[in-house]
C-alpha cells in the first residue's frame, strides 16, 4: 500500500467514526444554533460591557450635577455661574467676551 492509500483509509475510518460525528454535531450546535451559543454569549458580554460603561458615565454626570447643586446654593456662586455660563450681566455694566 502506498501512503496515499493509507491516508484515504485513515480518513474514511475517521469520517465514519460515529462518536466523532456526534461530537462534531454537538459542537456545531453549541457554537451556532442554540440559545446559549458561544456567539450569543460573546454578544451579550459585549452588551454588558457597553451598559456598564454607560452606567459609569451616568454616575459621573450625576456626581457632577450634585456637586454643582451644592456649589450653587450660595448666591455669589450662583451669580458667577449665570455670568459665565449664560452671559448674564447687570443693567449698568458692559460685558465683553473673548473666545479663545
Amino acid at each position: 500500500m502506498t501512503d496515499k492509500e493509507n491516508l484515504k483509509i485513515k480518513a474514511r475510518k475517521l469520517l465514519t467514526n460515529k462518536y466523532l460525528i456526534v461530537i462534531l454535531v454537538f459542537a456545531v450546535i453549541y457554537v451556532f444554533a442554540s440559545d446559549q451559543s458561544l456567539i450569543k454569549r460573546l454578544q451579550r458580554g459585549k452588551q454588558i460591557r457597553q451598559t456598564e460603561e454607560q452606567l459609569r458615565t451616568t454616575r459621573a454626570d450625576t456626581e457632577h450635577a450634585l456637586h454643582m447643586m451644592e456649589v450653587l446654593q450660595d448666591t455669589d456662586s450662583l451669580e458667577q455661574f449665570a455670568r459665565e455660563r449664560y452671559g448674564m450681566h447687570a443693567n449698568n455694566e458692559d460685558v465683553y467676551r473673548i473666545n479663545e
